[in-house]
């Protein structure tokens, strides 16, 4: 029972890992402008994000612009798509090999150690996931920081971590706990000893045996 409460734990978490990722890989706040140590006051902010950039009026209003065209954008910025996208993927594929091996369902009833090597092999593939997700902020995070300390980089060209960077580390790390918590559910192998002799009891001699 303690196993199969890890297990549930741990593809819930991993589950929730997935959803973040998802949700980071659409959210247009990878980076948002920063005006430290800039005088004037906007009207507005921007952000940027893996697929369009945003500008969010002092009334409100949000003007969204899509990227034009996918071979006009950084090399950088392709592979971090690329990555995040692979995230999703491999997490899509791991809810469904997860579900199989999981306890408190129906399927592969009749060979419970294939069943919970699913379920190993599921967390396996959240954690694989979790870490495409990882590399990938962690990437973009790296090159925002750079660009924001680089000296030559224009004060209203400077840009901050956006919440969908934090959103994306937060998932990332329940992804691959989530996992390593699947992993723990792989069924331990019980030695085999081979089966005992019994030796035949002496029966107590009497002194009739002598003659």
């Amino acid at each position: 029972m303690a196993s199969g409460g890890l297990q549930l734990l741990g593809f819930v978490l991993a589950f929730l890992g997935w959803i973040g990722i998802i949700i980071s890989t659409a959210m247009p706040q990878w980076k948002m402008a920063s005006y430290a140590g800039d005088n004037i006051v906007t009207a507005q902010a921007l952000y940027e994000g893996l697929w369009m950039s945003c500008a969010m009026q002092s009334t409100g209003q949000i003007q969204c612009k899509v990227f034009d065209s996918l071979l006009k954008l950084e090399s950088s910025l392709q592979a971090t798509r690329a990555l995040m996208v692979a995230a999703i993927l491999l997490g899509l594929v791991a809810v469904f090999v997860s579900v199989t091996g999981m306890k408190c369902m129906k399927c592969m009833e009749d060979d419970q150690v294939k069943k919970m090597r699913m379920a190993v092999f599921g967390g396996v593939i959240f954690i694989i996931a979790g870490l495409a997700a990882l590399v990938a902020t962690s990437w973009f995070g790296n090159r925002v920081a750079r660009a924001f300390y680089d000296p030559f980089t224009p004060v209203n060209a400077r840009y901050e971590f956006g919440s969908a960077l934090f959103i994306g580390w937060a998932a990332a790390s329940l992804a691959m706990l989530g996992g390593a918590f699947l992993c723990c559910s792989c069924p331990r192998r019980e030695t085999s000893y081979p089966p005992t002799r019994g030796y035949p009891k002496n029966a107590p001699s009497t002194g009739k045996d002598y003659v």
